[in-house]
Order: structure tokens, then C-alpha cells, then sequence
């Protein structure tokens, strides 16, 4: 398991940056059901820029690519790099990990697993994606990482990162693709009440919900949005946005989610799936 201490600048907290789901081509023109991914994800950019908040690290929760090319990738990583704070990403349904890994492993891009964030708590970043499908699972290697990672540090507070929704979002046609296996994922989570919160991506909407007294935490995308409680396919006109997450030293998470201002990334609403 690859390790990586993250130092915090704050005695009282950790702040991270999330940002997902970005679905980026090597064209720069590129396009998602009428939004230039480019575009949207630089304006969020310039958005966490214009905001002016502190935070100690990237969290990039999968799907950065939509076409699978290096340069798609390549694109990710020069668009941080503005910031000098370490990345910490996963894949998502839509990455090709073999160029993922190729690419973005980097000075400032790190592929750990496991995060010691600060003194208190720690990230676990987990793997859910079948190859070839949008619905996720975590295998039984994945879950002996978690498993092992919580025993290591009992007094350490856990965050677990992963790209698929671990439970029903309310959307049918999005819970077929949520994670399948989660009651595997639940059964170890319910051993280790050092667990706060697990984050996702995938479903391109806000969700803030307890589950098994964990919170559940999903971000918008930097691009299209999916219409919350929708059976079928639907996008909602929300802007692209991102989110931060300060992570206290009592064990407690104070966020908060911001989206993009104007109204240059409207999406084709009568689109019927991508």
C-alpha cells in the first residue's frame, strides 16, 4: 500500500478541494452533451481561484478523462498545476488506467493509497472500476486495503474516497451504475467507528446523506449535471462546481459545495442518456 504523509498548516484542521468528474478531451474543443469540458473545468478553476480559500490538497474523484488519450490527461494535470498543493486521485467508469497511470503520476499528482492527512485523520482511496461498464465494485483486494488501513491507524479519523455512489442516489436509471457490491464495503465500514465519511463522484449532483451513521458525500461535476430524483435520464441546468472539505481535529467535516457563476454552460436538457 503506498503511503504519503500530508502535513497540515492548521492545528485545527484540514482543508481539501474536490474536483470530479471533469471529462476531458485531447481536442480542446471537446464537448459532453453540449458542455466544452475544457471550458467548464477551467471556470471552476478560476472559481476556486477567485474564491481565495486556503486548502491543503487536491482530491480528484475519477472520470478526468472522456476520450481515454493521454492529452485528455495531460490536460488535468496542467490545469493544477496553477496551485502547488498534492493530488490525490482515483479512477472513475470513463478512465483508462493504463494511460491514467502513465500520465499523471507526478511532483505534484501522487497515486497513493492511503493519505495521513495532518495528525489526526487519514484518506483511503479506494478502486471501484469494472472495466468496460459503469457500474462499480470494489474486489476483495480493495477491501483487504480498507480493512488494513483502518486497523493500522485505530486513532486516526477515516475519510474513504472512491468514484461510485455507495448507496442509492434516488435515481434509477443512475442506482443501476451505482457501486454493487456496497453491502461489502458497509460490512468493514461497520467495523472501524474512526470512520466519518465516505466521498464520492459519478452521480454529477450534491448528495449529503447519513448511512450507517456514516456521512455520504457526492460533489458536481465540472461539466454536465444530472437531474437529482429522476428515474430516467435527465439533466438539470446547475453550473459545474467543486468542494471543500475541512477535516477538524475532533473528528468533525465542515463543507461546503460552489458552482461557477453565469450561464455559459447551459447543457441539451432534451438529451436522453451519453
Amino acid at each position: 500500500m503506498q503511503t504519503y504523509s500530508l502535513p497540515q498548516s492548521n492545528p485545527d484542521s484540514v482543508v481539501l478541494l474536490q474536483i470530479t468528474d471533469t471529462h476531458l478531451f485531447a481536442n480542446g474543443s471537446g464537448s459532453l452533451l453540449g458542455v466544452a469540458t475544457k471550458d467548464s473545468f477551467h471556470a471552476v478553476l478560476n472559481g476556486v481561484d477567485m474564491a481565495a480559500r486556503h486548502f491543503d490538497a487536491i482530491v480528484a474523484t475519477g472520470d478526468i478523462s472522456q476520450d481515454h488519450t493521454p492529452y485528455s490527461y495531460q490536460r488535468f494535470a496542467d490545469g493544477i498545476s496553477r496551485w502547488s498543493q498534492p493530488c490525490f486521485w482515483l479512477p472513475g467508469n470513463h478512465d483508462f488506467q493504463p494511460t491514467m497511470q502513465s500520465i499523471l503520476p507526478s511532483e505534484q499528482i501522487k497515486p497513493h493509497q492511503q493519505v495521513l492527512v495532518g495528525e489526526h485523520w487519514q484518506m483511503i482511496l479506494l478502486d471501484s472500476q469494472v472495466q468496460g461498464v459503469p457500474h462499480g465494485e470494489v474486489s476483495a483486494t480493495q477491501l483487504a486495503l480498507l480493512e488494513t488501513a483502518l486497523a493500522r491507524y485505530p486513532d486516526r479519523y477515516a475519510l474513504i474516497l472512491l468514484h461510485h455512489h455507495p448507496l442509492e442516489a434516488g435515481s434509477a436509471w443512475l442506482d443501476q451504475h451505482q457501486l454493487h457490491n456496497n453491502h461489502q464495503l458497509w460490512n468493514v465500514i461497520d467495523k472501524y467507528p474512526q470512520v466519518k465519511a465516505v466521498l464520492c463522484g459519478h452521480i454529477h449532483q450534491n448528495l449529503d446523506r447519513i448511512y450507517h451513521g456514516v456521512r455520504v458525500l457526492a460533489t458536481p461535476s465540472t461539466c454536465i449535471q444530472f437531474m437529482p430524483d429522476s428515474d430516467d435520464f435527465a439533466l438539470d441546468d446547475n453550473n459545474p462546481g467543486w468542494r471543500y472539505l475541512e477535516l477538524t481535529r475532533d473528528g468533525k467535516i465542515i463543507t461546503s459545495v460552489h458552482r461557477v457563476d453565469g450561464d455559459q454552460f447551459k447543457p441539451k436538457l432534451d438529451a436522453e442518456g451519453y
